[in-house]
């Protein structure tokens, strides 16, 4: 879950989030890189009298200094790419849910049981309990059995919404009228929020997401006790 003074991604329960998390630190060190010899050339040129001023001018430093970002773009597009096709990758799911966006409150359709469905809502600050955050938690929480490939139908009935979860390293776009789809796999049983990621109205910002992740065994009761 996001934690107060927080200034890395969170940490990831699925192996699309693993990959987006090294992706990340990978372009970073790029980042860090250039810029560290970018400034060191910045200051050699400013501070040195004695700089060669045809050096400026000339075709091999040109040829250089094209080709070097050239290769650059390439690491970082081809580890990039890769992870854009593992995210669209849909394998075999045993599982599916459809997550419909309203302002301002999300509903839930398990699709493989009969009249399971449910809305959630943000829960009053005057209604929480100890345990619970305020400005997260929700009064039905969307519960997914770990280890399991499970995958997540999302549409809208109004606006454009967003179904984001920082965590599992997934944002789809709920969109009137169509369907996106996403995968959902989880390592290990814990609590997740996430939020709309798309400015749809005046309550935007008080439709969080909960999902928490359990056994098999503790979803299978779950349903039946619904």
């Amino acid at each position: 879950m996001p934690m107060w003074s927080q200034i890395n991604l969170q940490e990831a329960n699925s192996p699309l989030m693993e990959q987006l998390t090294f992706f990340h630190d990978h372009t970073l060190m790029i980042l860090i890189m250039i810029t560290t010899l970018i400034t060191y050339i910045m200051t050699s040129t400013l501070t040195n009298n004695l700089m060669n001023r045809t050096l400026l001018e000339s075709q091999k430093i040109e040829l250089i200094w094209t080709i070097m970002p050239a290769i650059t773009l390439i690491f970082i597009a081809l580890p990039s790419l890769r992870i854009l096709y593992l995210m669209d990758e849909i394998n075999t799911p045993m599982l599916t849910i459809k997550s419909i966006g309203h302002q301002w409150y999300w509903s839930y359709e398990y699709s493989d049981f009969k009249n399971l469905e449910f809305d959630s809502y943000m829960k009053p600050a005057q209604d929480l309990e100890n345990w619970e955050f305020r400005l997260l938690d929700v009064d039905n929480r969307v519960i997914l059995p770990y280890k399991t490939n499970v995958r997540i139908l999302v549409t809208s009935s109004d606006v454009i919404h967003s179904w984001a979860l920082p965590s599992l390293g997934i944002k789809i776009d709920a969109t009137p009228g169509r369907l996106n789809q996403g995968t959902i796999y989880m390592n290990r049983p814990t609590l997740m929020f996430g939020q709309c990621s798309e400015i749809c109205g005046a309550n935007h910002s008080f439709m969080p997401i909960v999902l928490e992740s359990t056994s098999m065994d503790m979803f299978i009761k779950w349903i039946k006790n619904y």
